[in-house]
Parts: C-alpha cells; sequence; structure tokens
C-alpha cells in the first residue's frame, strides 16, 4: 500500500455499528428534503436520557451506507486541489516546502490528476506539454481500449469499492462509538461521535491491525446523515500492507466535507501529518493542507475527443 492509499483508507473509515453510552443529542431543526433516511432513524432518548445501543447502532451504519452511496456520486465531478506540503525534521521543523495544483477531471470514468501548477505559478511550456501528453494517452487508450480491458477495469473499480468495505468493516471491529453531543459545522448542526480502540479486540477483516491503532472524532450531519468532517490520530505505530513500512504515533488527519449541490457530499478542506518510515531506511514526515475548489458536475453523455475538448458542465 503507498502512503497516498493510506491516506485515502484513512479518510474512509467510517463505522456502520457502534456500542457505547451516549448523551443525548439534540434533534435536527428539520427533516431532510433530499434524504429520506430519518423517516426510519427513531433517535428519541430513552428514560434515562440517553440513546440505546441500538439507535447508535443504527446511527452509524446508516452513515456508512450514506458515505458509500455518495463515494459513487463524487466521481461525477470535477474540481481542483492545491496542496501545500512541508517536509520536516526531528524536531518537527520546517526543512522545505511545495505547493501542487492539480485539475482532477474524468475520463471515460476514470479520475485522472493534471498538474497546472508549481509553487502557485503556471507550469512551464516544456512541462505542462508534458501534462498533455499524459493525458492524451489515457484519452487514446480508452477510446481503444477492448472488452475484455474494460472488464477488467470494472473489476478493479469493483474490488476498490470491496476493499472499502471492508476497511469500514475492520473500524466497527476495532472500536467502540460514543455519541458526546452536537456542534454546528458550515452552518449545519451535527452529531459529535468519538470512537476509541478496543482492548484485546478479535478482528479478522482485511485492514483491522492498522485501524486499531486510530482513534478519532466524527461529525455527522444530521439531515443528510452523512460524514461532515473528522479528527483522527494514531495512538501507536502501525503497519502498512505486505513491506516493512510504519505510521508511528502522531500521525493526524482532519477532513471536513461539505455539500454541493444539494446532492453531493465533497472535500471542502484536509489537513494532515505523517510520520512514517519505509523498511530501516527511508522516512517520511510532513505536514500538509488540501483545499478543494471549483466542482463541476460531469456530464457523463459528453464525448471526449482529445486535448481540445472540455468536459461539459450538467
Amino acid at each position: 500500500m503507498t502512503f497516498r492509499a493510506l491516506l485515502l483508507a484513512l479518510l474512509l473509515a467510517v463505522p456502520p455499528g457502534a456500542t457505547a453510552q451516549e448523551l443525548t443529542p439534540s434533534a435536527p431543526e428539520k427533516p431532510s428534503q433530499v434524504n429520506q433516511i430519518l423517516e426510519t432513524l427513531d433517535l428519541t432518548p430513552g428514560p434515562d436520557g440517553k440513546l440505546s445501543p441500538a439507535q447508535m447502532q443504527e446511527l452509524t451504519r446508516r452513515v456508512a451506507e450514506n458515505f458509500l452511496d455518495n463515494y459513487k456520486k463524487e466521481r461525477d465531478y470535477t474540481f481542483v486541489r492545491r496542496e501545500v506540503q512541508n517536509t520536516l525534521d526531528g524536531k518537527d521543523q520546517v526543512k522545505s516546502s511545495e505547493t501542487k495544483t492539480h485539475d482532477i477531471s474524468q475520463i471515460y470514468g476514470e479520475q485522472v490528476w493534471r498538474l497546472i501548477e508549481k509553487n502557485d505559478k503556471p507550469l512551464d511550456a516544456k512541462d505542462a506539454a508534458k501534462e498533455d501528453e499524459k493525458i492524451q494517452k489515457i484519452i487514446d487508450k480508452r477510446k481503444n481500449e477492448s472488452e475484455d480491458d474494460r472488464k477488467k477495469r470494472e473489476a478493479k473499480d469493483a474490488k476498490q469499492i470491496e476493499d472499502l468495505r471492508e476497511f469500514v468493516r475492520a473500524v466497527v471491529e476495532t472500536h467502540t462509538f460514543t455519541l458526546v453531543g452536537s456542534e454546528v459545522v458550515d452552518g449545519r448542526d451535527a452529531w459529535v461521535i468519538e470512537g476509541e480502540p478496543r482492548e484485546h479486540s478479535e478482528a479478522h477483516e482485511k485492514g483491522a491491525n492498522l485501524v486499531s491503532k486510530f482513534r478519532g472524532r466524527l461529525w455527522i450531519d444530521k439531515s443528510d446523515v452523512q460524514l461532515a468532517k473528522f479528527d483522527i490520530e494514531a495512538t501507536d505505530t502501525a503497519s502498512v500492507g505486505w513491506v516493512l513500512a510504519r505510521i508511528h504515533k502522531g500521525t493526524r488527519v482532519l477532513l471536513q466535507r461539505s455539500r454541493i449541490n444539494d446532492e453531493v457530499w465533497l472535500p471542502q478542506s484536509l489537513s494532515y501529518k505523517l510520520d512514517a518510515r519505509v523498511a530501516l531506511f527511508k522516512g517520511y514526515k510532513v505536514d500538509a493542507q488540501v483545499t478543494y475548489r471549483d466542482y463541476k458536475k460531469f456530464r457523463t453523455s459528453s464525448k471526449i475527443v482529445g486535448m481540445g475538448e472540455v468536459p461539459a458542465e450538467k
């Protein structure tokens, strides 16, 4: 697993179930107009003023279902992603800094990153031409894709979704979740849930050993029952994949999402601090901030014929 893939996996960690003692949540101001899930989600507190473990389990299960459904909708959008990445020394002082801005688009169902700026300056003619050539190769490959290659690509996409489901199941196998109150996130009411690794949990899902080393807090939008924000950190050293790679204590990821076009939740900002080592040699210690902008819905009926054609907006 690459470190980019690891960060992606951490961003997708939403629990479908939970057990714990919970505090009383405040009710949503009004029912969702786009999501009917709350019609069958009973969050009425019991005589003790708390949600039962069954209610908490149902809430987090619905969050996971909605997250997976939203994940599919995300692929319909193009956007611009800007990342400022600082490389740190052993004392957490910045050794170097680099800023990259990418235009993220969809080509025949594949998400493609096109570098458009370095350190907030447009690419020079040579580097811009390389990016254009890279994109054109992808277009040509997709235009001439055989039936067998298409099936292999679709099978790979399906496996990614299943890997995501396994990762979600690993989270619930290894954590206890508690509803601790309510807060406003981006002008919308949200439940606040804390997740702590359980001691001596017997987890069998893929990724369980990794996620069991993380704890965090989730903010769940009350109207849509969607993940609006999360803040997670490593509590101990975690091994990654089959290579000798380790994520160290102190690694942290903070993500906030917003509702776009009244239909989908997309990233607004992301910050992460990664402290890791591959084998016994190469170390990674970085602190980064990412922002997202210019979301546009991609019209899947558009036919891409070359670099001159721009994806249309729905």
